[in-house]
């Protein structure tokens, strides 16, 4: 009797789980996700494009586009648009520029009630942070190697 009984609460508690497990489609996370960054990214070419008309050169033209897509991140991380936008794009909205400024500003936002140093000085980093160490690393480790290259006449 007792097996029966715990057949029972396993079959109710894996129906349960099944009813609140969220499915999702990859097919269409991917098609979120492609439209939303190609959105960002025709955003980014309309202000490099516009930069461009009013006179600036290429070099500076692209400063101002990351600059302003910067800030248009955090703009809408502030005011809590940028994580529904995630929801709905997924990836798309990580890859672009507009993915690090908003995981830059969302940890500041996050603990600025635990105050300037111990909140935003302590936590500003901890999604971003991983990836400067790293990226500063490997670029360092492919310096030297091509140094080394260098060295011994392979490139």
């Amino acid at each position: 009797m007792p097996d029966i009984l715990k057949e029972r609460k396993n079959k109710e508690y894996n129906d349960y789980v099944k009813k609140i497990t969220p499915t999702h489609s990859l097919p269409l996370n991917m098609i979120k996700a492609f439209v939303t960054g190609g959105v960002i990214c025709v955003i980014g070419q309309g202000i490099l494009n516009w930069c461009k008309a009013m006179g600036l050169d290429q070099d500076t033209a692209g400063s101002w586009t990351s600059l302003l897509l910067v800030l248009l991140s955090v703009l809408l991380t502030g005011l809590n648009l940028y994580q529904k936008l995630a929801k709905f794009g997924g990836a798309g909205t990580l890859v672009p520029i507009t993915g690090f400024a908003n995981s830059v500003a969302a940890p500041a936002i996050e603990y600025k009630k635990e105050g300037q140093v111990f909140g935003i000085g302590c936590k500003i980093f901890t999604i971003a942070g991983p990836v400067i160490l790293y990226g500063v690393f490997t670029s360092w480790v492919l310096g030297v190697g091509y140094w080394i290259g260098q060295a011994i006449g392979i490139f």
